[in-house]
């Protein structure tokens, strides 16, 4: 069986640093290093010993970035394509959180490698009268920071459980990533990933 691993570290030094900064850093079984580096809004290159493993780190890739469509090997070879997805420009204000906290550490780095509004595109779905954001919730508060309007998002997928998070982050009085609320790392693991581990934790 291939167990594939996300890295969620910034520091590793089996992977570069632009990679790292991407979340594109990937163990297959635990150890053998495979690399997704995002090269433009549509398409990443693909990098690893073994081309077999490919298709699997595409495939978890995909699950946090699916408006990566186009992959390619080292070599330039396409070796991998999906169905377009549409990405549209819209208003940072006009966005519901589904989230109420950030990490401030976390911030930072992802600080460092976003320049401007085309560097942010996040997964939504369409709610009530406007759209909710299901990740990208730093990369939000970094855009807000940077003095940006608007940011890129295309429709995604999502199960049942968002509309709990969504109604939640209401009832704290998060309506627009300008009222998420930043916490300090040791904060953040407390408060938001209890908050999540409890919730999943009550569905079993």
């Amino acid at each position: 069986m291939i167990k594939v691993e996300r890295v969620n570290s910034y520091a590793d030094r089996r992977f570069c640093d632009k990679v790292l900064k991407q979340h594109g850093a990937f163990l297959i079984n635990g150890s053998d290093p495979y690399e997704v580096e995002i090269i433009s809004k549509s398409d990443a290159v693909v990098r690893g010993e073994n081309p077999e493993f490919f298709n699997n780190v595409i495939e978890e890739f995909r699950f946090y970035a699916e408006h990566i469509t186009k992959f390619w090997d080292g070599a330039n070879n396409l070796i991998k394509t999906y169905d377009e997805i549409t990405i549209f420009q819209i208003p940072i204000k006009k966005i519901q959180p589904s989230q109420f906290f950030v990490d401030i550490s976390k911030k930072e780095v992802v600080s460092t490698f976003v320049n401007a509004e085309e560097d942010i595109v996040i997964p939504l779905i369409k709610w009530k009268e406007q759209y909710a954001a299901l990740d990208g919730h730093t990369r939000l508060q970094v855009a807000i920071d940077k003095g940006f309007d608007y940011v890129y998002g295309f429709i995604s997928e999502t199960s049942d459980y968002i509309n709990y998070f969504i109604e939640e982050a209401i009832k704290r009085e998060v309506h627009s990533p300008y009222d998420i609320i930043e916490l300090e790392h040791d904060e953040y693991e407390v408060k938001w990933n209890h908050f999540c581990e409890m919730y999943f934790a009550n569905q079993e």
